[in-house]
């Protein structure tokens, strides 16, 4: 008869992959996120003025578990789920990134947050990938 040793070390194994996965995959969001906000940063329009608050800096990543900055575009303050990263433009501050994004009738749009997302995207998703499959493997 088979010994059970094998079948309760891969159980073990099946077990710990979830919590591993978890752990692994965070600190992958929060790097790729960075990137993200850096090109969204470099695709921001200045502020024509000088003391004005600067969209730029509004850029803000919001790490799991935390709540995004209020009047942050898109949807305000929202506490971000556990896997999760957000990249919010705006604050309190700051309250016209939508404008920026997508224009008005008097204003053209200057896009600077959905380019940046849809340029890193394949990036940040193969990254996400290559995480979780190597806590797979070291997963015990």
């Amino acid at each position: 008869m088979a010994s059970d040793g094998g079948l309760s070390s891969f159980q073990k194994r099946m077990r710990a992959i979830p919590k591993a996965a978890r752990r692994a995959v965070q600190p992958v969001l929060v790097r790729e996120a960075d990137k993200i906000a850096d090109t969204m940063r470099t695709l921001a329009p200045d502020d024509p003025a000088t003391d004005a608050p600067d969209l730029k800096s509004s850029i803000a990543i919001t790490g799991p578990g935390e709540a995004t900055p209020p009047y942050s575009q898109p949807g305000g303050s929202k506490v971000v789920p556990e896997n999760a990263v957000a990249i919010t433009a705006g604050n309190t501050d700051v309250r016209y990134p939508h404008l920026q994004e997508y224009g008005t009738t008097r204003h053209a749009a200057h896009p600077f947050f959905w380019p940046a997302v849809r340029l890193h995207r394949k990036r940040t998703m193969a990254a996400i990938k290559r995480g979780i499959g190597k806590a797979m493997k070291d997963a015990r």
